[in-house]
C-alpha cells in the first residue's frame, strides 16, 4: 500500500484508480452467470443435446436464462407462455419449430442446417428454460 501511495502523488489519483478497478469488477459481476452442468439442471439426454445445439446456434442472439435481450428476444419461459411475445402466434412446438426451420423477420432459417431430430432436441431443451 505504501508503494501505491508513493506512486500516486495525489490522493485524487489513488481514488480514480480504485474507482476504475471497482467499477470494472462490479460490472463484470453483474453480467456473470455461472454455467450449471446438464446434471445440475436435471436435463435428460435429449434436452442435453438440445442445450449443445442452443449454445452453438442460438445463444449468440438469444439469452437462455435471463430476460435480457440480445439481438433476438430472450427465450426464457417462451414455450411456457400461451403466445409468442413478438408475433402473437401460439407458443407451441409446431410454431417455434417452424420459426427455427424457416426463419422469421431477422432470424435466419435453420431448416437446411439442423435435422428434424436436432430441432426436436432443441425444442426439448427450450421447454426447460
Amino acid at each position: 500500500m505504501r508503494l501505491l501511495l508513493l506512486y500516486c502523488e495525489r490522493p485524487m489519483r489513488l481514488f480514480r484508480i480504485f474507482a476504475v478497478i471497482f467499477s470494472t469488477l462490479a460490472f463484470s459481476a453483474c453480467n456473470a452467470e455461472l454455467r450449471r452442468s446438464d446434471a445440475e439442471l436435471g436435463l435428460n439426454p435429449q434436452q442435453a443435446r438440445g442445450r449443445r445445439i442452443y449454445d452453438d446456434r442460438c445463444d449468440r442472439c438469444h439469452e437462455p436464462y435471463s430476460t435480457r435481450d440480445k439481438k433476438g428476444h430472450s427465450m426464457k419461459s417462451v414455450l411456457s407462455k400461451q403466445f409468442l411475445p413478438q408475433s402473437g402466434l401460439p407458443a407451441n412446438d409446431q410454431q417455434v419449430g417452424d420459426i427455427i426451420r424457416y426463419g422469421r423477420n431477422n432470424m435466419p432459417s435453420f431448416g437446411r442446417v439442423l435435422s428434424q431430430q436436432e430441432i426436436d432436441d432443441l425444442l426439448a431443451y427450450m421447454h426447460t428454460l
